[in-house]
């Protein structure tokens, strides 16, 4: 399994798996509909509290990255429903948090700007060669 959980970090771990399943989906290595491992599974591979899990996973469905019906798992959600103001009300504590980190670094807001939009080339990229894989049989 593609997730690491750094017990020293100052961010909680049911945050750090809610992050690096949002990193997971947009850089293609989650798919809508894709299955998410069980949260016992995935909390004996991680050694954690089942119930971190859970928060991550319920934090995901309220977020719409995932969709838990009740008793079938978790699963990567569809494109979303969210209009243009509540997509950008999701982002903006992510964004928040990276300000806060740019400034703590002491990064210029230029180099801030370049490196999200980087990240964002890199992801459109890892979509379209995923998509180009699915039709191409891979």
């Amino acid at each position: 399994m593609w997730f690491h959980i750094d017990p020293a970090s100052g961010t909680p771990i049911y945050l750090q798996i809610v992050e690096q399943v949002k990193q997971a989906v947009a850089g293609g290595i989650l798919r809508t509909g894709q299955r998410l491992p069980a949260t016992r599974d995935l909390a004996i591979e991680l050694a954690v509290n089942p119930n971190t899990v859970v928060k991550a996973y319920q934090t995901l469905e309220r977020e719409g990255l995932i969709e838990l019906p009740r008793g079938r798992g978790a699963f990567v959600a569809g494109p979303s429903n969210h209009g243009p103001e509540e997509r950008l009300a999701l982002l903006r504590p992510a964004v928040e948090r990276l300000i806060g980190e740019s400034y703590r670094l002491g990064c210029e807001e230029d180099e801030v700007v370049a490196l999200v939009r980087e990240g964002i080339r890199a992801a459109r990229h890892k979509r379209a060669d995923a998509t180009r894989g699915e039709n191409d049989g891979r």
